[in-house]
């Protein structure tokens, strides 16, 4: 049964319009996912390869502006709604909410 943070943080996404996946630990799954993790939450966004090429092509910076744009956002929100949010070691993890 998942934790009531991951749960808490999945309704909150869901409710502010973000389309949420479901990770499946035997493929990489494309989109945003929340997932708990010792520590508390974990909240992912894995870009499909027509993402990351289109980045390529329009410099390195690009796609690194559009995530920290997205971690912003996702951030603001789950800060408005209470939650304590830091920056996960990983490049590829947006943010990491701790219970």
């Amino acid at each position: 049964m998942p934790c009531d943070l991951l749960m808490q943080v999945r309704r909150a996404l869901m409710q502010a319009g973000f389309i949420l996946v479901t990770e499946d630990a035997e493929a990489e799954v494309i989109g945003l996912s929340v997932i708990e993790v010792p520590t508390g939450v974990l909240v992912r966004w894995t870009v499909s390869d027509a993402f990351t090429a289109l980045a390529n092509d329009q410099g390195e910076a690009c796609g690194d502006t559009i995530q920290e744009a997205v971690r912003a956002a996702v951030s603001a929100l789950l800060l408005q709604e209470g939650h304590t949010v830091t920056r996960p070691l990983h490049h590829a993890d947006l943010l990491l909410l701790t219970s």
